[in-house]
């Protein structure tokens, strides 16, 4: 069982991922933000690198990339932060990434270079388990876990591979769009839940389900730990720590963990 699973497992199953991109505001703002969510409970940290043309990301986190991007941020200051957030805390990081930024770098030596400044693995958004077979041996070779995404327009069949090719979790996607605040939960975040655990049960597969794109508040992350075993949230995180700095972040990050703590169901 990898750190990250590990980590939710302790969590009891009701696991709290936050989002932040990697060198904002600043870099070093991005380390002590991140040591605050770490502070604030969260069970692991999903850090951006900043892409100039997501796919994902709504205007928030868009914003806040592009700004990181003007100021001429490069991949290694990711990995100086996770160096530094891993030096003080004990929560598992994992890069979020779009694909070119690795294969530019290298699949390997970006993996030998995540695993050696402590990061736990990455989440892939644009590559599906089919094309992701450098990346799964890299992953391998280096202890790291790899997260796929499962949408509500999955196939049984790609839900399978997912399940088959993830470790660590499996990020869930609640609904078809890009990250961002919402007012409600969309009803297919609980379906695909559902799906996931029916084909984890017949292919003997033991990972966790956390939901991702819309989570803001503590009470929507009480409502998905309902039905999954973690919660994803990055936009509110991000607004917070952009208008009220370190001390806002805080207080938002106090209101999500809370959620964690409801038995709604």
């Amino acid at each position: 069982m990898s750190a990250t699973q590990q980590a939710i497992a302790a969590a009891g199953d009701r696991a709290l991922i936050g989002y932040l991109p990697a060198g904002f505001p600043d870099p070093e703002g991005c380390v002590e933000a991140c040591v605050a969510l770490a502070e604030g409970g969260v069970t692991a940290i999903e850090l951006g690198l900043p892409y100039s043309d997501p796919s994902l990301d709504g205007p928030v986190i868009q914003a806040a990339t592009q700004a990181t991007l003007d100021r001429g941020f490069r991949i290694d200051e990711a990995f100086e932060a996770i160096e530094e957030i891993t030096r003080r805390t004990t929560v598992p990081v994992l890069v979020m990434t779009y694909w070119n930024p690795v294969l530019r770098w290298g699949v390997d030596r970006f993996a030998e270079r995540l695993a050696a400044t402590g990061g736990a693995g990455l989440i892939t958004p644009d590559l599906v388990p089919e094309n992701g077979r450098e990346w799964i041996d890299a992953a391998r070779h280096h202890d790291l876990d790899r997260v796929f995404l499962a949408a509500p327009s999955s196939s049984d069949a790609r839900i399978d591979a997912v399940l088959q090719a993830s470790r660590g979790f499996v990020y869930t996607v609640s609904t078809m769009g890009t990250t961002g605040a919402r007012g409600s939960m969309d009803a297919a975040a609980r379906t695909l839940a559902d799906r996931l655990a029916v084909r984890r049960e017949a292919l003997g597969i033991d990972l966790p389900r956390c939901v991702g794109l819309g989570i803001s508040t503590g009470a929507q992350v009480a409502d998905v730990l309902g039905y999954a075993e973690g919660a994803i949230t990055g936009s509110a995180l991000v607004a917070a720590l952009r208008d009220g700095g370190l001390e806002g972040l805080r207080a938002r990050v106090a209101d999500l963990a809370a959620g964690t703590l409801v038995q709604s169901h």
